[in-house]
């Protein structure tokens, strides 16, 4: 399970003339989420999965992606609301999101 107390790599940037906190994941999530993706969509060793890598170019269709988050949250402990779920396409994407539920959670 992954720690919830070490600290992503954020930054601030400006949107519109406000500033916005970004946070990138740890390397530990971004790692694990490769685990899940490369295990649920069967890819051999070999493959290259990046964090830039989109789970369709990977060969995932819709159910392999509801089961790739199923797994993401057992791992992780968490709960991905349905919205948030359907805009996750990249090992990135998800876990940065993993990154902010885990850090919502531990702040409840």
């Amino acid at each position: 399970m992954a720690s919830a107390s070490a600290t992503s790599l954020c930054r601030f940037q400006t949107f519109q003339n406000q500033p916005i906190k970004t946070c990138q994941a740890k390397s530990e999530t971004v790692q694990k989420v490769v685990e899940i993706v490369r295990k649920q969509l069967a890819l051999p060793p070999e493959s290259e999965v990046s964090p830039d890598s989109k789970f369709a170019l990977l060969g995932a269709d819709s159910l392999d992606t509801v089961e790739i988050v199923m797994n993401l949250e057992e791992e992780f402990d968490i709960s991905v609301e349905e919205e948030s779920s359907q805009n996750i396409s990249t090992v990135q994407e998800a876990a940065d999101l993993i990154e902010k539920l885990i850090e919502k959670k531990s702040a409840a």
